[in-house]
């Protein structure tokens, strides 16, 4: 939706899907063209900003219409729950867990990076209500891992993956775990640090292009205020803004991208309240002297996950 692309709106649900846009779509190219439309829970690069359930029943309707199917990116479906259950209306008396199975219920299948809401060091899955695909799913798996008896995650990692899944869904659990990121925030703010209103689930953002509004978004202004912030206090953070977008490989131009943020990301029952108190002081510090913080060029840029594995210099 479009107030996913403003950093300042206060939108409970900056997750939502636009109805009107996905209809537009489906006139344009034609519901058989479209196999599936993936829905993410806590969705990243706008900032871990939720769905509500509303939505997501009015997208399964529109799917159920056209015989589109719903994949459920659930990376942070346990953080996204929290978030319908504190600002949605009539799902206040609901458990996170019974938020998360109304959620799945309402899609297709699921893919899940388990190392996030699940605390694992390691694994993920696919979920399936389509026995069909599922059967397909199984005989492609034997060409990149093995067997799907045997192939991918160790039993080790399965045991640990659906402990984390359990404990992931424990209201004390997620409460917590924002209330992290809360305290950070608020610290933040009352720097005013431009972040992304309101709170993500698991990560704050700042906002490069109100913090370097010097640096025209062709230097990468958010990939060099994550550079400049390691430099400055050691603190490791993520781009999420037009080097995530990538570039056309046919134009050789990037590809838009409506906002330049940070990710600061918070790792699960991993860092202390002084943690959070250096991460904040070395932002603030940081803020100090933004003007001097210069553009970057690309000295490699490889052909696909250039955010991953791209080198950069400062522009002269």
């Amino acid at each position: 939706m479009d107030e996913a692309h403003d950093p300042s709106s206060d939108h409970p649900f900056k997750g939502n899907i636009d109805l009107d846009k996905f209809q537009a779509l489906i006139e344009r190219v034609g519901a058989e063209k479209i196999p599936y439309i993936c829905v993410a829970t806590c969705v990243n690069m706008a900032g871990g900003q939720p769905l509500s359930l509303a939505n997501l029943r009015e997208v399964r309707k529109l799917c159920d219409i056209h015989g589109i199917k719903i994949m459920h990116d659930m990376t942070r479906v346990a953080e996204n729950a929290f978030f319908i259950q504190q600002r949605e209306e009539g799902y206040g008396d609901k458990t996170v867990a019974m938020i998360t199975h109304e959620i799945c219920s309402l899609t297709d299948g699921a893919t899940m990076s388990a190392k996030k809401d699940a605390m694992v060091n390691i694994g993920g899955f696919l979920a399936l209500n389509d026995d069909r695909l599922y059967e397909k799913a199984c005989e492609l798996v034997v060409i990149y891992e093995g067997l799907h008896t045997y192939g991918g995650m160790a039993g080790r990692d399965m045991e640990a993956l659906s402990i984390g899944i359990r404990e992931s869904l424990c209201d004390n659990h997620i409460r917590a775990r924002i209330g992290q990121v809360e305290y950070l925030v608020k610290k933040l703010m009352d720097a005013n640090v431009p972040i992304v209103r309101p709170i993500g689930g698991h990560a704050i953002f700042l906002d490069a292009k109100a913090i370097l509004p010097h640096i025209p978004q062709e230097q990468y202004p958010a990939q060099a205020l994550a550079a400049a912030l390691y430099v400055e206090s050691g603190v490791r953070t993520m781009e999420r803004g037009i080097v995530s977008a990538g570039r056309n490989q046919e134009t050789g131009k990037n590809h838009g991208s409506k906002l330049e943020l940070v990710r600061m990301t918070i790792p699960r029952r991993v860092y202390t309240q002084s943690h959070m108190d250096v991460a904040a002081e070395g932002v603030i510090s940081l803020m100090e002297k933004a003007n001097q913080i210069r553009g970057l060029e690309f000295t490699y840029e490889p052909n696909c996950l250039r955010f991953f594995m791209g080198r950069f210099k400062a522009v002269e």
